[in-house]
């Protein structure tokens, strides 16, 4: 025989504890079903949202306004906070907390060329933080489950799976826009500084900038060689290291499209150390719009990090607002939010010279 739910005194708040009791469910099975988790099932989320309704249970002032009721605080996850993208990105996102009343609990994870980075340890966050920003860093798929099994809003930066929310750029568009103005300029012989090796993810921005250098030069007729590419480390003494491996096999190369601006930097060092002149003998361009970039007249397809480190943010605080309004359809979820890129042409690009 069933019974209706027993109704708080009037004047009463109707907790989330009120409504599991009601519903005949755990305190933990309202809270995930009125959040749209996946892993309750449909007849116990409407269940629930029925009884929710019917008792007048209604999301707490503090959410509404963007505010977990517990430690409004988001915990920033990134390997690094020095380097031009991650400092940009970071300040951006923190801006846009800052503005509603959060904090940010930073969370560093080193990306060496000599040792492997450390795993991303999911107990040092719970409890800990009301939601998570990752930035800029590629996650094994199995490091992305554990912060999934935290129960929490999760979004990402500049790199993160189509599953999840994430604020990147069109990197496939940026790559595009890099190589074919080499083509444009008459270039056929370019070359390619790519990502770290090992990274083999489709959704990483070093992945998706080679393949769509690969793909533009098939769309123009032009058969990369076996060599033309090789491994960086995004930072400027790793992009003039792989320039020197890349000119003492292929000394044919007259233009360089690095994935970044700091190694196009540490690319024009090699071509000056091996007294080629740029873009005379080598043209050479990048990915980012680094702040020193017009200091050194580098050529670039700028993006702007701090703006699309504020919206991954406010879009974590909408996650955040709806995670304990019943029936509210969240914002996790396979939403990615592509930021356009423009070409910034300086002294380190021309024609190639006729010999």
């Amino acid at each position: 025989m069933s019974t209706s739910p027993t109704v708080p005194r009037p004047g009463a708040v109707v907790s989330m504890d009120d409504v599991a009791r009601a519903a005949g469910v755990s305190t933990a099975t309202v809270s995930r079903a009125l959040r749209g988790m996946t892993s309750v099932s449909a007849a116990t989320r409407e269940r629930i949202e029925a009884v929710a309704r019917q008792l007048g249970y209604v999301a707490s002032p503090s959410a509404a306004s963007l505010a977990s009721g517990r430690t409004r605080t988001i915990g920033l996850l990134t390997p690094w906070v020095d380097r031009w993208f991650y400092a940009h990105a970071i300040d951006g996102a923190e801006r846009a907390l800052r503005e509603v009343g959060f904090d940010a609990l930073l969370y560093t994870f080193d990306l060496s060329r000599d040792q492997s980075r450390p795993r991303v340890d999911p107990s040092v966050l719970r409890r800990r933080v009301d939601g998570i920003l990752v930035v800029g860093m590629p996650l094994s798929r199995e490091e992305v489950t554990s912060l999934e099994a935290l129960d929490l809003p999760l979004a990402f930066i500049g790199t993160g799976r189509d599953d999840h929310v994430t604020v990147r750029l069109d990197d496939d568009a940026a790559g595009r826009c890099a190589t074919e103005h080499l083509l444009g300029l008459g270039h056929r012989r370019i070359g390619h500084i790519t990502g770290p090796a090992g990274v083999d993810h489709s959704w990483s921005p070093p992945v998706a900038r080679h393949a769509a250098w690969r793909v533009a030069l098939e769309d123009a007729c032009v058969a990369a060689e076996p060599g033309w590419a090789v491994d960086g480390a995004f930072d400027v003494n790793g992009g003039r290291e792989a320039a020197h491996r890349l000119l003492d096999t292929h000394p044919e190369i007259t233009a360089l499209f690095a994935a970044s601006d700091e190694m196009a930097m540490g690319a024009v060092l090699a071509a000056r150390e091996r007294g080629l002149d740029v873009p005379g003998q080598l043209s050479v361009i990048g990915i980012d719009g680094h702040d020193l970039g017009e200091l050194v007249g580098l050529t670039t397809v700028a993006q702007d990090p701090a703006r699309q480190g504020a919206e991954a943010a406010r879009l974590l605080l909408a996650d955040i607002a709806l995670w304990a309004t019943p029936g509210a359809e969240r914002v996790s979820g396979a939403l990615q939010v592509l930021h356009a890129t423009h070409l910034v042409t300086r002294s380190s690009t021309a024609s190639p010279r006729k010999t």
